[in-house]
């Protein structure tokens, strides 16, 4: 963490606002002030805010977060144009300029939009401007029901091939027992595994949508992507500069070794799988060796999806071993699983469209 030049901060709602929803002015400055002081330090910083939709609520006078879209997506109109109002002050105290960005799982989808996101984020921290992201949660409607900034944040880690990446959460990290009743802090952990996840005790929140366990899911993926990830508590005074000193602060998630192209990063974390191939033990052995799927090697198809369309790949016993993007639909998958190939018939998903898990 010492060395990391390019930085991804995440801050959770529960971290920006107050309970009822106001934004929390002396938390916010003394965020930035750390912010911008590791920016003027030569540093390079990405900031990915939540807080919108909390902050509307407050300004609309809802006590509760609502379900419906629409009341959401209200709330969100009104209380971004809030918090870059009081980012371009706190910021603007620190000699540091700001940029926002609006963003869609689906802007980072479509290869063109996501490359021009990647260049639109790497030109404005070029310029010493700092980018403040959040999903465009006004006209989005899926992010809204199921996404969260901690997914998004470990996404845009990877998309501009940042050196580290900081949750920011309302906790010191994930904690396990420690007898009696109470629990310690976890210092690091290796892998995100069911024991991992076991730890966790979310609790439904008014104003927020994530939780540890969000936090712990999107550490992986970056993690996986050679990013390391530390979950720490964004409340706590000078916690971030404490992290940039490489202190033992929250929990540190270590990074995964291997190198992937961006391409195959694009195909393997920011596509939805749209269905799943079954496949059978020779078309695994073979997917271990790098080569292509092909139809004689599937036994069942799940989901309906048309050509060009991201799947996941599993074993007859459910294990998920690959993903990558098809070259038939699925009703033509279906008309040739387990055939071998033919002058007619080629490579369900070719190996360069995909990704071993």
């Amino acid at each position: 963490m010492k060395t990391a030049k390019r930085i991804v901060v995440k801050a959770g709602s529960k971290v920006l606002v107050q309970s009822t929803g106001r934004p929390d002015s002396r938390r916010l400055k003394l965020l930035v002030d750390e912010l911008a002081q590791f920016q003027n330090n030569g540093g390079e910083v990405a900031f990915v805010s939540s807080g919108a939709i909390a902050t509307g609520l407050e300004a609309l006078g809802m006590k509760t977060r609502p379900t419906a879209i629409p009341d959401l997506q209200m709330a969100a109109a009104v209380g971004q144009t809030r918090l870059m109002s009081l980012y371009d002050h706190l910021f603007g105290e620190n000699k540091c300029n700001i940029g926002q960005v609006l963003l869609t799982h689906d802007a980072l989808k479509h290869r063109e939009r996501h490359l021009n996101a990647r260049n639109t984020l790497l030109n404005l921290i070029a310029n010493r401007i700092v980018p403040v992201i959040n999903e465009n949660d006004a006209v989005s409607t899926e992010e809204i029901q199921f996404g969260d900034n901690d997914v998004l944040a470990a996404l845009v880690a990877i998309l501009i091939d940042a050196d580290a990446l900081i949750l920011l959460s309302s906790t010191d990290g994930l904690r396990e027992p420690a007898g009696n009743g109470k629990t310690r802090r976890v210092s690091y952990i290796e892998e995100v595994d069911d024991d991992v996840l076991g730890l966790v005790a979310d609790k439904q929140d008014t104003l927020s949508a994530g939780g540890m366990a969000s936090k712990l899911e999107s550490a992986q993926i970056a993690a996986h992507n050679g990013i390391p990830v530390v979950i720490a508590n964004g409340r706590k005074t000078g916690v971030l500069t404490r992290i940039f000193q490489g202190r033992d602060e929250g929990t540190l998630l270590f990074p995964k070794s291997g190198n992937i192209s961006k391409r195959k990063r694009w195909i393997a974390f920011f596509n939805r799988a749209e269905g799943h191939l079954v496949i059978d033990d020779g078309a695994v052995a073979a997917l271990g060796m790098g080569k292509s799927l092909l139809p004689v090697g599937i036994k069942t198809i799940e989901g309906a999806f048309k050509v060009g369309a991201m799947v996941n790949i599993q074993t007859v016993g459910g294990v998920p071993i690959a993903r990558g993007l098809v070259e038939y639909s699925s009703d033509d998958i279906d008309s040739i699983k387990g055939k071998k190939t033919s002058g007619t018939t080629g490579e369900v998903i070719h190996c360069d469209n995909m990704v071993v898990l």
